[in-house]
């Protein structure tokens, strides 16, 4: 009986100990990262603020922008690899535009994008480079934009992207409600998604006519939709959710129209 017991002990531990290997080397280990975590501040500090940014939190890690293979240590910093360190200024935008190549539209013909190369702001003057913040309106502050110029025209555009950017969090926020019940928003989600992405990208055009254009066309399908509305609790769930795709889905086709 103890020769059992002993057996099944030692078979339970076993398998405990083979799914805690499986599962660390399913881990993947981000060797910049491992790295520079236990280097000085000047090295360290980059891990430490890139920790708390946005692209952390959607999985962006070092190689997106520095390039090199972040899960070999040997190959980490070899150009072979891709690795190209710290981009130069004129060469941010067209980086970050890899990604977000929306944006990076609007940017080249607008004032900030005609002053690269001659000491003008890039994507990482405003969004940072390690702490990338998530875009919001928030970002179009007097902190921000004062060291370059007044704050007039970027309060112009801040105020008339404030509604439209209100309403859009007003979806969101019902969204969460529906998931909260149960129901599937995943379609709904990446509609709302592309959508914000492409109201965002408006801004950096600086374009203060078509920023508003483009406002007053969201903020006129939404008010004609109830969008602002409370959500409703007459009509079944699967119906307001369905109702919300269809929403979703013609302001993304308004904006594509009017924009592209």
């Amino acid at each position: 009986m103890i020769g059992c017991t002993t057996t099944l002990i030692l078979l339970v531990s076993f398998i405990l100990s083979s799914s805690i290997l499986a599962s660390a080397a399913g881990q993947q280990v981000i060797v910049c990262i491992q790295c520079h975590t236990g280097q000085p501040a000047q090295l360290s500090q980059p891990v430490k603020l890139w920790q708390a940014s946005i692209h952390a939190e959607h999985g962006i890690a070092c190689n997106a922008c520095h390039g090199g293979d972040p899960l070999d240590s040997v190959s980490a910093m070899s150009p072979a690899r891709g690795f190209r360190g710290t981009p130069l200024p004129t060469a941010v935008p067209a980086l970050c535009g890899g990604c977000h190549m929306g944006v990076m539209k609007y940017y080249a013909l607008s004032a900030h994008g005609k002053t690269l190369g001659s000491g003008g702001p890039t994507c990482v003057t405003c969004h940072g480079s390690h702490n990338v913040v998530s875009a919001s309106l928030d970002l179009i502050s007097k902190k921000n934009c004062t060291p370059c110029h007044t704050f007039d025209q970027a309060r112009l555009i801040r105020s008339a992207m404030l509604k439209t950017e209100g309403m859009l969090k007003a979806i969101e926020k019902r969204i969460s409600t529906l998931k909260s019940q149960g129901i599937e928003t995943d379609g709904l989600e990446k509609r709302l998604f592309a959508l914000r992405n492409r109201f965002h990208a408006m801004y950096h055009s600086l374009d203060i006519n078509l920023i508003k254009q483009e406002s007053a066309h969201i903020q006129a399908e939404l008010e004609k939709s109830n969008g602002v509305g409370g959500v409703g609790t007459g009509p079944l769930p699967g119906a307001l959710a369905v109702g919300w795709a269809l929403l979703a889905a013609l302001l993304f086709s308004l904006i594509k129209k009017n924009v592209d």
